[in-house]
C-alpha cells in the first residue's frame, strides 16, 4: 500500500505568494484538512476530488501524490528503497518515466544526482523482476515522478497532473516576456470580475489574460483542452468515474457574450499571436480584438481594466516605460470614469509612476520577478474628488 492510499496528505506545488489563494480555491473544489506552506499547500481528499482539482484548478502547478517516505543520509539508501517500491503497480515495461527532483538541507546535495539513483532503483527494480528495464523520456514520458529530500526525510511521489498545469494547452505562441496562465488565473480571480462589467486589456500581448477571463467567465475547467493526466497512472484510478467527473463539468460550459471581453495592442504581429491562442478556446472568436495604443481610445466607461504593462527589463528602456506608466495613469485619470483597473507591475517601483492612489495591493511573483497588482479605482460626479495624486510614500 503506498502512503497515499493510507491517507498521507498530496501536496499541491503553487507559485511563490499564491499559497493562501491556492488554499481557498482546493477548498472550493473539496479538499479537506488543506495546510499551506513555502511554495505549496497539503490537503486530503477521495480520488475523484483529485481528479476534479486536476481537471479544474487555475493557480496550481500540480498535485503530487505520496509514495513512500524514508530516512535518507545517504544515495545508497536512496537506490535500496526505491528497488523495493512495487512500481508495477502503477506503469509498466513498455512505459516512459521521468523523475525531478529537489534536495534541501541534506547529506545529499545534489539534486541531479539524487534524481539518477532513483532511477537507478527503479529500473534495478524491473530487472530483478523481468530482466528488462523502461526507458526515461524527459521530454513526454507516460509516467512522471518527483523526489524530494529535507533534513535528509525523503519523499516519493507521483505527479498526478502530468505536465504542469500552467499549460492549459491554448498557448502555443508567446510574445517576448509572457506571463504564465497560473499567474494571469489570480490576476483575474484578485479583480473578482463576474461578466457584469466589460472588461478590457489595453496592452493584450499574447492573450493570457483574455484567455484566462474567457475560461473564468465562461466556467471553462482549466484543462479542457488536456487529454493525458498523470492521476491515469494512480492505483485506484477509475476512469469510468473520471469520465463521468470531466462530462459534468463540461456540461457547465456557458457560452460567452459578444464583446464582453476585448483586448488590444499597438502590434498587429502580437495581436496575431492572440488570436491564434483564443482560437483554440470555444467561445475565443467572441472575444474583441484591435490594433492600436490604448491612447486612441476616448473613453471606457463604468468597466473593468486589467493590464501587463511592460516592466523595462526585457522589454525596453526603463525610462520609455515610466513615460508608458503615466500616459497610463494620465488615461486612467481623465478617459475611464467608473472603471476599476488592475495592473500587474513586475517591478513595483513603476507604482509611483502612474501617479493616482492605489486602493489595493497583491504581491504576486512572475517566474522570478517579484511583482505586484494594484488595484485603481475612478469615479464620476460628486466621487470624483476621490481621485488624488499618490502621495510620494503611498
Amino acid at each position: 500500500m503506498f502512503d497515499f492510499q493510507s491517507g498521507a496528505p498530496f501536496f499541491a506545488q503553487a507559485p511563490g505568494m499564491m499559497e493562501e489563494m491556492c488554499e481557498q480555491e482546493l477548498k472550493e473544489l473539496g479538499a479537506e484538512s488543506t495546510k499551506t506552506t513555502y511554495r505549496g499547500v497539503y490537503f486530503k481528499s477521495d480520488l475523484k476530488t483529485l481528479y476534479r482539482i486536476n481537471y479544474s484548478a487555475r493557480m496550481i502547478s500540480r498535485v503530487l501524490a505520496p509514495l513512500t517516505g524514508f530516512f535518507c543520509r545517504s544515495t545508497d539508501v536512496l537506490i535500496e528503497k526505491a528497488r523495493k517500491i512495487a512500481w508495477e503497480e502503477i506503469f509498466s515495461l513498455n512505459q516512459t518515466f521521468s523523475i525531478t527532483a529537489s534536495v534541501s538541507k541534506s547529506q545529499i546535495t545534489n539534486s541531479l544526482y539524487a534524481s539518477q539513483c532513483l532511477k537507478d532503483g527503479i529500473v534495478d527494480h524491473f530487472r530483478d523482476i523481468y530482466g528488462k528495464r523502461p526507458d526515461v523520456d524527459t521530454v513526454n514520458p507516460d509516467v512522471r515522478f518527483n523526489l524530494h529530500i529535507e533534513k535528509d526525510q525523503a519523499i516519493i511521489s507521483l505527479d498526478t497532473s502530468g505536465d504542469s498545469l500552467h499549460k492549459r494547452g491554448y498557448r502555443l505562441l508567446a510574445g517576448e516576456a509572457p506571463m504564465q496562465e497560473t499567474l494571469a488565473a489570480a490576476i483575474i480571480r484578485v479583480t473578482e470580475w463576474n461578466g457584469e462589467q466589460p472588461l478590457w486589456d489595453p496592452m493584450c500581448g499574447s492573450g493570457t489574460l483574455l484567455c484566462e477571463a474567457l475560461m473564468h467567465y465562461c466556467r471553462m475547467p482549466a484543462q479542457y483542452l488536456r487529454k493525458k493526466f498523470g492521476f491515469f497512472a494512480l492505483p485506484g484510478f477509475d476512469r469510468a468515474e473520471w469520465e463521468q467527473l470531466k462530462s459534468e463539468l463540461d456540461a457547465q460550459i456557458r457560452p460567452l457574450p459578444e464583446g464582453l471581453i476585448s483586448g488590444s495592442d499597438k502590434y498587429q504581429r502580437i495581436l496575431n499571436t492572440a488570436q491564434d491562442n483564443l482560437s483554440r478556446l470555444p467561445c475565443g472568436d467572441k472575444v474583441n480584438l484591435s490594433c492600436h495604443p490604448f491612447s486612441h481610445v476616448n473613453e471606457y466607461k463604468n468597466s473593468v481594466l486589467v493590464v501587463n504593462p511592460p516592466y523595462g527589463i526585457r522589454l525596453g528602456e526603463i525610462e520609455e516605460v515610466r513615460v508608458l506608466y503615466k500616459e497610463l495613469g494620465d488615461f486612467l485619470k481623465k478617459r475611464c470614469p467608473g472603471t476599476t483597473a488592475y495592473i500587474y507591475m513586475g517591478d513595483p517601483s513603476l507604482r509611483k509612476e502612474i501617479g493616482l492612489r492605489t486602493s489595493r495591493r497583491v504581491p504576486l511573483v512572475n517566474g522570478k520577478l517579484e511583482g505586484v497588482l494594484v488595484k485603481i479605482e475612478s469615479y464620476e460626479g460628486s466621487k470624483k474628488a476621490k481621485w488624488r495624486e499618490a502621495e510620494n510614500n503611498s
